[in-house]
C-alpha cells in the first residue's frame, strides 16, 4: 500500500475496493480470511498471505480489534475491503509493542473474506449416514442442526480417544491444525459438559462454532482424514488434572465439522 501525504482522517474508516456477491455477513459469523496490515506510512506488522494459511476469527464479539467488530459486518463474502482504523479501533492507547505498533499509530487493513461460518451452521445436511457400533453412547438430532448425545446406563468407559464417523460429508479431509466445528458433550456421569449450539435456554446455550486443535497425540487427532461436513462421535477418556490431582470424567461429544481453519505440517 502506499500513502497519500497528511495525516489519517481520525475516525474508522472502510472502502470495499471490490463487492463479492455472497451473503452479507452478521454479527456473531466466523470469517475466514486473508488479510494484510500495515501501519500508516509505516510497516507492515502482519501478512497472512506471506504465511500461506488463511485466518479465521469471529465478528461482533470482541474477540478481535474494535474496528474489525464493526467494520467487517454487513460485507458480502468474496469482498476485499480496506479498512482504516484510528488507535481507539485498534489497539488503544497501549498499542501493541509486539508488533511494533504505538498507541498513536493509525493502522491499514485489506482484508479478503473468503467465507463466513453463521452461529447456526451445520454440517451437511446431505451426508452419507453410516450405522454406528453397538452399545456406545447414542445420539440425536437431524444432520445439519443441533444433535444431543447420552451414554445410556453400563456403557463402557473409552481408554483411548475414539472418533467414529456417524455420517460422512464430501468436503476435503480434515488435517493437522485446527476446525470450526459445532458440538454439544456429556460426561460419562450425564452431566453437561458444553455445546456451542445457540438455543432460547439460556442454560444451556452455546455462542456458535468454536476453533478445535487437532494435533498428533492430541484427543481428536482422529478426525485426520475425516470429509469436512462430516457429523462424527468423539469418545475422550477421563483425565487427572496435572495441576490440582483431581479426576475429571470421560466426555463424549457429537461434533460437525465444518471449516479447516489451519493446517499445520504433519
Amino acid at each position: 500500500m502506499t500513502f497519500p501525504a497528511g495525516n489519517p482522517v481520525p475516525s474508522l474508516q472502510r472502502v470495499i475496493l471490490s463487492e463479492g456477491t455472497g451473503p452479507v455477513t452478521v454479527k456473531g459469523d466466523w470469517l475466514i480470511t486473508n488479510y494484510l496490515g500495515q501501519v500508516w506510512g509505516g510497516e507492515v506488522f502482519d501478512n497472512s498471505y506471506d504465511r500461506g494459511t488463511t485466518s479465521a476469527f469471529q465478528i461482533g464479539a470482541g474477540k478481535v480489534v474494535p474496528g474489525w467488530d464493526t467494520a467487517l459486518v454487513g460485507v458480502p463474502v468474496g469482498s476485499r475491503v480496506m479498512l482504516s482504523l484510528p488507535p481507539a479501533d485498534g489497539y488503544g492507547p497501549a498499542g501493541n509493542s509486539s508488533a511494533g505498533i504505538k498507541g498513536t499509530d493509525t493502522l491499514v487493513f485489506v482484508v479478503d473474506i473468503i467465507d463466513a461460518v453463521g452461529a447456526n451452521a451445520g454440517g451437511q445436511t446431505d451426508a452419507t449416514v453410516q450405522t454406528p457400533p453397538a452399545g456406545g453412547p447414542q445420539v440425536a438430532g437431524a444432520l445439519g442442526g443441533p444433535a444431543t448425545v447420552t451414554i445410556p446406563a453400563g456403557t463402557a468407559e473409552p481408554t483411548a480417544p475414539v472418533v467414529t464417523v456417524l455420517a460422512t460429508g464430501s468436503g476435503a479431509p480434515v488435517a493437522l491444525g485446527s476446525v470450526l466445528v459445532q458440538y454439544s458433550a456429556v460426561t460419562w456421569t450425564g452431566e453437561n459438559a458444553g455445546t456451542t449450539w445457540p438455543s432460547d435456554d439460556p442454560t444451556a446455550s452455546g455462542t456458535g462454532p468454536q476453533e478445535l486443535p487437532v494435533a498428533t497425540g492430541g484427543p481428536f487427532a482422529g478426525l485426520v482424514g475425516v470429509p469436512l461436513g462430516s457429523r462424527v462421535l468423539v469418545q475422550v477418556p477421563g483425565q487427572t488434572d496435572q495441576s490440582t490431582g483431581q479426576p475429571s470424567p470421560a466426555i463424549a461429544a457429537v461434533v460437525d465439522l465444518l471449516v479447516q481453519t489451519v493446517t499445520t505440517p504433519g
